[in-house]
């Protein structure tokens, strides 16, 4: 009965994963397929009507690929792939690196990475939003903690400005914490130490996260503090809803990453009294917070924006993948085959493979309920986390085998 309940937890998870991946695919595919309107009306120029099926540039790219991928995939399981090749496959995700070789090629990554974005902290912040953020940091203080605001990014902004004279330093630092937590989370849940380095290579290779590696505007404070709140089910248990309490006021928007805890908390190897005591606490900073939430919108119900929702904005957010992703061309290229790789090693008994398709998938969701259900628009700096994710996912698929 256990058995049978977990193969269906397995495809429930899966098929879930796999439609919310290939609908946000379907702006990758036909970037014109769901528009906001049928026709583009520009002042003095004749209106234009897009072809809804006109393919977009990486179109032929990511279909010959997967194509490929597929096609070697059933070969692999059906023993028909040519021995050298099927043996080297097997040495791939058998391989393992020793902690000397883990400990220099770190070193040597973690270098290459702040050789190469130091000289960022030194230039101008690009963002124009940061000018808000600069006025509010003039007056911040402690005592002025009295609403949802990023006030964990407010004192770390001032904290990096009061000690190095810069406010990108500390951010800096906090992505650094990022590509560190990235090996550690992937080497705990797999026990693989190569799979940790993996992940890492693709998590500092990416254009989305070297893009706001330093930026004092949209920093990854939330996101760090997300992750190590994951790493600590394991390492660290009651530090696990500490990390996560402190990421909501990092960005309010980890707050819907609950289920997705929530499912790797449940999926984890620790006992069940943890679970319960980790979940429970979660379950009430997420209670108390909305409560919070709740008597903080009401006080100030004259001066938000009503909010409806739209289907089309919706559909909208599901495109958003196709548009912020577009520099990051390892995700869009092998981001099914990923969800299909964590299929099979979950049915394998790789229990965090179902854990990383929820997490990818959850994250994609967020996208278009968003946009859906408020006034805000997609920033490419949020889909940070699924680059995380995908990387932490492409180092699960090389977990040492426990069946």
């Amino acid at each position: 009965m256990i058995i049978q309940n977990n193969k269906i937890i397995i495809w429930t998870v899966f098929v879930f994963s796999i439609s919310i991946v290939l609908i946000s695919f379907v702006s990758v595919i036909f970037p014109a397929l769901i528009p906001l309107s049928n026709t583009i009306d520009i002042p003095g120029i004749e209106s234009v009507t897009p072809n809804p099926y006109e393919m977009g540039v990486w179109s032929g790219v990511i279909i010959i690929s997967n194509i490929i991928i597929f096609g070697l995939l059933f070969l692999y399981f059906k023993n028909k792939l040519p021995k050298p090749i099927s043996y080297e496959l097997k040495r791939l995700f058998a391989f393992e690196i020793s902690k000397k070789n883990t400990l220099i090629i770190l070193i040597i990554l973690f270098g290459i990475y702040i050789s190469t974005s130091a000289s960022e902290i030194l230039q101008e912040e690009e963002y124009s939003d940061f000018i808000k953020i600069k006025e509010v940091l003039q007056y911040w203080s402690i005592e002025r903690i009295n609403s949802f605001e990023p006030h964990v990014n407010y004192f770390l902004l001032s904290t990096s400005m009061a000690i190095f004279g810069s406010y990108k330093v500390i951010p800096f630092f906090g992505s650094l914490g990022l590509l560190v937590t990235t090996f550690f989370i992937t080497y705990t849940i797999t026990q693989k130490r190569f799979a940790g380095i993996i992940s890492t290579i693709i998590l500092m290779q990416s254009n989305l996260f070297l893009t706001y590696d330093t930026s004092a505007t949209y920093t990854n404070f939330w996101i760090l503090f997300y992750l190590l709140s994951l790493f600590f089910v394991y390492r660290s248990w009651p530090l696990s809803p500490v990390s996560y309490l402190i990421s909501i006021p990092s960005k309010i928007l980890t707050i819907m990453f609950f289920p997705m805890s929530i499912y790797f908390i449940l999926r984890s190897d620790i006992s069940k009294n943890k679970k319960t005591i980790v979940i429970s606490t979660i379950l009430a900073v997420v209670i108390i917070g909305g409560i919070i939430g709740s008597g903080i919108g009401s006080a100030q119900r004259n001066e938000v924006t009503e909010e409806k929702f739209s289907s089309k904005e919706m559909l909208m957010g599901f495109s958003s993948f196709a548009t912020q992703l577009r520099f990051d061309g390892l995700v869009l290229l092998f981001m099914i085959p990923l969800i299909v790789g964590l299929f099979i090693v979950s049915k394998n008994g790789i229990k965090h493979g179902e854990s990383m398709m929820l997490l990818i998938a959850g994250l994609l969701l967020i996208a278009p309920i968003i946009t859906g259900f408020t006034n805000q628009t997609n920033q490419p700096y949020r889909f940070v986390p699924l680059v995380v994710f995908f990387a932490i996912g492409v180092g699960v698929l090389l977990s040492k085998r426990q069946v």
